[in-house]
């Protein structure tokens, strides 16, 4: 990519992934404003936030022009699990749209980063192709959409490029990732017997790192394509939260033999169906645990090389974190 002014726009920056980016970002020379709706996380972050709906078409134009950003992470989404109305998820659709016209208005903007969701698959599922969708979720469909969106859009003027973020975990998490580590903490933890689950997650420090170096890449590595985020090598469940145990100070967790976990997650169904809203374990949460997810992340590692973060030092920043913040 060559050389512009960096003048960063980050939608979404007051979320998790946003919080870490932009973290990265002040490190560096570059005027960054985050646009979003909730307050940032960190104090530090108030005086670079700008509160604007992505929904709000014409603020949004108007926010973008006066800034005139050479470079746009849009993060900002809803991404919850909570309805299963599309129509509910709108910041994920027209926000996009919204965007895309802020961005044709603004010919200052050169390169554009969409974060999407792992979400426009289910769980397990491996995708023949970049346009190989099957969600099961009003979210994961939404996030369809808005890929879809940025896709179908004839000579757009700035270079795009689509991200699907996996399980990213790390300081400034929230539910879930955040009560992975809070359950073992706990000792609220249990494994599924001896059970062998590999799953592709994320430290937010490499993703942050994969973010930065996509948007600094050359052209014809990244333009149009469609990358997920994660680390290259999968956790291991089990060893996972052992050293997760471990850097907190508490005893490893416990296991149990599937089919006990399987009665508990089904008396679990029942709780919830007689409206128990806290059930600690039901079928679809225990499915989630179980089944692998594996993903390719073989053409991003091409273009960002070596992640700078180990599972373990991921682990321990995470866990110096949660107890620097007192929130445990």
């Amino acid at each position: 990519m060559r050389d512009y002014p960096n003048r960063i726009v980050v939608t979404g920056g007051s979320g998790f992934i946003g919080t870490n980016l932009i973290e990265d970002l002040l490190k560096n020379d570059c005027e960054i404003l985050n646009i979003d709706i909730d307050k940032p996380r960190c104090s530090l972050h108030q005086n670079i936030w700008c509160n604007v709906d992505l929904r709000d078409r014409e603020k949004l134009i108007s926010t973008i022009k006066d800034f005139s950003p050479t470079q746009i992470f849009h993060l900002g989404a809803r991404t919850d699990l909570h309805s299963d109305n599309i129509n509910d998820y709108s910041a994920n659709t027209q926000g996009v749209t919204n965007l895309i016209d802020a961005c044709i208005e603004t010919n200052s903007v050169k390169r554009v980063i969409f974060a999407s969701s792992r979400l426009v698959c289910k769980i397990g599922y491996q995708p023949a192709t970049d346009l190989d969708y099957c969600p099961t979720t009003a979210y994961g469909e939404s996030k369809v959409l808005g890929e879809q969106i940025v896709r179908n859009h004839s000579k757009l003027p700035f270079e795009w490029v689509i991200v699907r973020p996996t399980s990213i975990w790390g300081p400034w998490f929230d539910v879930p990732y955040r009560l992975f580590f809070d359950h073992i903490k706990a000792h609220r933890y249990v494994h599924p017997g001896k059970m062998i689950i590999k799953k592709s997650f994320g430290y937010v420090g490499n993703s942050v790192f994969q973010l930065r170096q996509l948007m600094s890449a050359q052209s014809d590595l990244i333009n149009t394509k469609t990358f997920y985020l994660g680390d290259y090598i999968p956790i291991e469940v089990d060893s996972f939260s052992k050293k997760i145990a471990k850097e907190f100070g508490v005893s490893s967790p416990l296991s149990i033999p599937f089919f006990l976990m399987n009665l508990l997650a089904k008396t679990g169904d029942l709780l919830t169906n007689l409206g128990y809203k806290n059930s600690p374990l039901t079928t679809f949460r225990l499915n989630n645990l179980t089944t692998e997810m594996i993903h390719d992340f073989s053409e991003i590692s091409k273009v960002t090389g070596n992640l700078p973060y180990t599972e373990d030092m991921g682990i321990h920043e995470t866990v110096n974190w949660m107890l620097k913040k007192k929130e445990i």
